[in-house]
């Protein structure tokens, strides 16, 4: 069992049907409405109580809104293991002082990593590489350079970037404090699909 009382599931459908009455707990824990999480998160009440029902799948879009709004990272929603689970032993790998932590278990599809750089990792000569799949990157803490393509980016805490692999692309940690990094990666074609945006537009209605 979790922090909220619900318990926490190894198996990557168990995982899904567990988000809903994860956030239920949440959101009851904290004393909010479904009004007023609509209002905080611009997602309409009739695709929050799909959520929390298990009626509505829960996408990236709709779960990055939900722990901006409740102020937890958002692996903590996916279902990443909890410290201390015996059931569950999460095997994080280290490569050149990266350390990376696999929040996914089924092969193939849609593959979810945790990253976390030490200070000046891969701060030397940058080289893009090419391959086949699509990446979506969110910042957990601290500063995550990025170069994709022509362009050099710095990606604050908070901010993601979305990208088709087959671009030139390369990103590391050439700056003086740690970085944590979500890292979402799947195969050609299998894009992220955004069904909801914190905004005024989206109060009036159903995003899906």
């Amino acid at each position: 069992m979790d922090q909220d009382g619900v318990a926490r599931a190894t198996d990557p459908q168990d995982v899904l049907q567990a988000v809903g009455p994860r956030l239920r707990a949440l959101r009851q824990q904290r004393g909010v409405t479904l009004a007023q999480l609509s209002a905080g998160t611009g997602i309409s009440v009739s695709t929050l109580s799909r959520l929390e029902s298990g009626g509505r799948r829960p996408t990236l879009e709709l779960l990055l809104a939900l722990a901006r709004f409740h102020q937890v990272p958002l692996d903590e929603l996916v279902g990443a293991p909890a410290t201390g689970d015996p059931r569950v032993h999460p095997r994080p790998v280290v490569r050149a002082g990266v350390t990376i932590v696999p929040l996914t278990r089924r092969p193939g599809g849609l593959q979810a990593y945790k990253m976390i750089y030490p200070p000046r990792a891969r701060a030397g000569e940058p080289t893009q590489q090419v391959h086949e799949g699509y990446e979506w990157l969110y910042v957990l803490s601290g500063r995550l350079r990025l170069l994709l393509g022509p362009h050099d980016l710095t990606l604050d805490e908070g901010e993601v970037a979305e990208f088709d692999t087959r671009t030139p692309h390369w990103f590391g940690n050439p700056y003086d404090t740690p970085v944590e990094i979500l890292s979402l990666f799947g195969p050609q074609g299998e894009r992220l699909h955004v069904r909801a945006r914190p905004s005024p537009v989206a109060r009036g209605g159903d995003p899906s």
